[in-house]
């Protein structure tokens, strides 16, 4: 994916061979180590011909042999999840400059004099939406409470499924913009199309958003994961969430939702307790204003919003103490 959306922004792009070794089995390893010998002779001619003067980081094992064979270069790290995965970890060992989105990671890492709290880049176009801007977008009544479902670019089954469960309780107290994901987005609309005429008007379905800004401008209240994302968009627009920490991937949804709930910015929701308690938090939420302000003000509080200058920051740093 990342190949494809480098080559469409115009960007010269090499790919790198590369493989995980954590978690595979015996028959994989020698495989993956043998791809990961030749992906750091690959670095090595890369770096030789194209002759950086900062290497970027921002996780996972592709990174692992251009670090391996750039370890003498200046080198800056992301981490966007507050619980770096092992590959980060091993990233941070060659990374003179550790950004991280939160504080909280500092515990994480074995030198943290380099880590640097930066917070979460924002993607480009999100301050493009006022809130009347966003209703009208998408023909919301600025006069209902606006409840946001999104499971991510892939969807989240167990948060679509609990909607559908409760969907006609939760349209009588709210409007809904839900983003379901590809993979049950025909069962969702199939599911809204058999509404009365009153509450099909308030719900609002799509399989995939480009303009997240106006949906996030628009929301009252959000249901979501906890991926990365949510430590820097939900803080800019002062977004209530409701979190349900995707169960199947460590821990670092659940880590990533702690951080704002301890912070009274978020409320989590266990994913297997998901279709029990969804109404009754919901409709506490919705229903209790001063409690969904206290909320706001808290997430607002943790927005850093020049996250990206910072980060980039750093990286000119860097670059100009190798030139000179």
């Amino acid at each position: 994916m990342e190949e494809d959306l480098v080559k469409r922004a115009g960007i010269p792009y090499r790919a790198i061979p590369a493989a995980g070794v954590h978690g595979v089995g015996l028959r994989s390893l020698p495989g993956n180590i043998g791809k990961l010998t030749r992906g750091i002779m690959q670095s090595r001619r890369i770096l030789k011909e194209f002759k950086p003067n900062v290497l970027f980081f921002t996780g996972g094992y592709v990174a692992a042999p251009m670090a391996v064979a750039g370890r003498d270069y200046p080198t800056v790290l992301y981490v966007p999840d507050i619980e770096p995965g092992l590959a980060l970890k091993f990233l941070g060992y060659f990374s003179d400059v550790v950004a991280v989105t939160a504080p909280d990671s500092r515990k994480f890492f074995t030198s943290p004099e380099r880590l640097v709290h930066t917070g979460y880049p924002l993607r480009p176009g999100l301050s493009n939406w006022s809130r009347e801007k966003a209703l009208s977008h998408f023909g919301l009544d600025s006069q209902i409470p606006t409840l946001l479902v999104t499971g991510g670019s892939k969807g989240a089954r167990s948060i679509n499924m609990a909607i559908l469960n409760h969907i006609n309780e939760l349209l009588g107290m709210a409007q809904i913009i839900h983003i379901t994901g590809a993979l049950d987005y025909q069962t969702v609309k199939d599911a809204a199309e058999k509404l009365p005429a009153d509450k099909k008007a308030r719900y609002h379905v799509m399989s995939y958003l480009h303009e997240m800004g106006a949906a996030l401008s628009a929301a009252d209240l959000v249901l979501s994961r906890a991926g990365a994302s949510t430590l820097g968009e939900y803080p800019y627009f002062g977004l209530p969430a409701v979190l349900v920490p995707y169960p199947y991937a460590w821990r670092y949804q659940k880590v990533n939702a702690d951080y704002l709930a301890e912070r009274n910015a978020a409320v989590i929701l266990q994913d297997e307790l998901l279709n029990d308690n969804l109404l009754p938090v919901i409709k506490d939420l919705l229903h209790n204003e001063h409690k969904r302000i206290a909320m706001r003000t808290a997430m607002k509080n943790l927005s850093m919003p020049r996250a990206a200058e910072a980060i980039a920051s750093q990286l000119v740093k860097l670059a100009g103490e190798e030139i000179s």
